[in-house]
């Protein structure tokens, strides 16, 4: 029974491409850093987590060993990295590249200096959302720009408007006083908008608390452009086979090529949705998984301590996974894109991929460097007996 399954490690790269300092990234390895801090005692926490980073199963897969380029482990699965060829470092081209799809034009980007929203482009959505106006209009942390706008939001109604080094839009309200339903109108009408800046993604970032003090909730939601051209999923849905979305990846996809979206929030509950699919998908279904924290929570709050606590806890639900795959099943873990947090800013950071696949068939040994995300593509197109992609080689 032929079933693939996508673990996607949002965030964990493993040192900088040949063209990272094009984007200010020379240096950043967000793998081997979180593991050297923790060597060296930077990582502790009590209560939490301290000492050597401990992924004895990440490792037996070998994580490490793709990180460090050794070729000659003997691991228990294919191991390997790739480059990254799209033309950013954001979400959605990593994730349509890894798809079959690499991304090879230039997204639209809003500037860092102050305002960063035309003010053209800030009177329309205002005029056509019915809003008093908007708050930040900058670049920011998630984090820091609602602790520091959350009391005047709740004061002027007024949203929180604010973007990144990615191509994106992001408005973050007070959950409960604001609403969510009113908070995904904002977004539909402002992904409208802003496609003539061909800016990829609107995303919704509720938060919830008071009197300075606010904390972000589950309830995000990501409004996408379309792939440019039809990814792994879309084939395989129209193959007849299934795909199944955990987590954010069918935003991420703008919910085409998705047979079923599965809601989940956190790790463990993501582990609990891929686990009722280790014993229930179909034949020829893919279970494609974002582990979100890892970025979100982690990468971009430049929390060591957090990250190394959150590896080590995927770490320990492999071998549970492991033992409901059955004969012909294949999983990958992967990630797409780095977000150092021993690095500067709170921004993704540009690096090679780690692959990782193993199952009960699958004959251990490297597969190198890769010159593309799309050699996984390639590889599952493969193995679904699908049209093979233009790009990527597949290593099965």
């Amino acid at each position: 029974m032929a079933r693939a399954f996508i673990l996607l490690l949002d965030s964990l790269g493993i040192g900088e491409l040949p063209d990272a300092a094009d984007f200010g990234d020379s240096g950043a390895n967000t793998f081997l850093h979180i593991k050297e801090h923790c060597s060296l005692g930077l990582a502790n926490k009590p209560g939490v987590r301290q000492g050597p980073l401990q992924i004895p199963n990440l490792d037996r897969l070998g994580l490490t060993a793709a990180a460090s380029l050794k070729t000659d482990f003997k691991s228990q699965g294919l191991y390997g990295s790739a480059k990254e060829i799209s033309l950013g470092k954001d979400t959605l081209s990593g994730h349509w590249e890894i798809a079959g799809v690499p991304v090879l034009f230039e997204w639209g980007y809003f500037p860092a200096t102050y305002p960063s929203f035309p003010e053209e482009l800030v009177d329309v959505f205002v005029k056509e959302a019915k809003l008093p106006g908007i708050l930040g209009n900058c670049h920011a942390s998630g984090t820091e720009i609602i602790n520091r706008l959350g009391d005047e939001h709740i004061k002027t109604e007024k949203p929180i408007c604010y973007t990144s080094a990615d191509s994106v839009f992001q408005i973050a309200v007070h959950e409960e006083l604001f609403g969510l339903e009113r908070l995904y109108e904002l977004c539909q009408i402002a992904f409208k908008l802003v496609q003539p800046y061909k800016i990829c993604r609107v995303i919704a970032r509720p938060f919830l608390g008071s009197n300075g003090k606010y904390h972000r909730t589950d309830h995000r939601r990501d409004f996408s452009v379309f792939p440019p051209d039809l990814t792994l999923l879309d084939k395989l849905v129209a193959a007849g086979g299934n795909v199944i979305a955990v987590g954010k990846v069918a935003d991420i996809f703008a919910h085409r090529g998705i047979s079923k979206h599965m809601s989940a929030y956190g790790h463990d509950e993501i582990f609990q949705v891929l686990f009722k699919n280790l014993k229930e998908a179909p034949d020829r279904s893919l279970i494609f998984a974002n582990f979100v924290d890892f970025d979100m929570k982690y990468g971009h709050r430049r929390d060591v301590v957090g990250y190394a606590d959150a590896l080590e806890k995927f770490d320990l639900k492999l071998p549970e996974f492991e033992k409901l795959m059955q004969p012909d099943d294949i999983a990958i873990i992967t990630a797409d894109h780095g977000c150092d947090p021993t690095f500067k800013g709170t921004e993704h950071t540009r690096e090679y991929i780690p692959i990782l696949v193993f199952g009960p068939n699958i004959k251990p040994r490297s597969i190198g460097k890769r010159d593309t995300f799309a050699d996984i593509g390639q590889s599952l197109a493969k193995y679904f007996n699908l049209k093979l992609f233009a790009c990527g080689k597949s290593f099965l």
